[in-house]
């Protein structure tokens, strides 16, 4: 029997260049990082077995990841580059404004 083995692959959310500074000199906060979308360019993947060979990969040939940029696992989990190495982050949550609304309308007309 041949067993398959497939190599895990990453999607690469690069962080927009306005930002890069602001997160440079933003303090090191330790927990799970909230991120927003919109302040993340969605790029190509990489195949690698975890987030640091990935890293080495990407470095090795000519793209390296930059502080600030993300990694995200086929099964949607987020690793964010930072000084110290790869930390857990998360998409932030947006509420429809819409849907907030009628919660609001509905409690004042009870």
């Amino acid at each position: 029997m041949v067993e398959i083995y497939l190599m895990p692959s990453f999607r690469i959310h690069r962080l927009r260049d306005h930002l890069r500074q602001q997160f440079r000199f933003a303090p090191h906060m330790s927990g799970t990082a909230t991120l927003k979308a919109k302040d993340y360019a969605p790029g190509d993947t990489v195949e690698a077995p975890s987030p640091y060979a990935a890293f080495f990969q990407m470095k090795d040939a000519g793209t390296p990841l930059e502080v600030g940029d993300l990694l995200e696992s086929e099964g949607g989990g987020l690793r964010i580059f930072k000084y110290v190495g790869f930390e857990e982050a998360q998409w932030l949550a947006v509420e429809d404004k819409r849907e907030a609304g009628a919660d609001v309308a509905q409690v004042a007309l009870h």
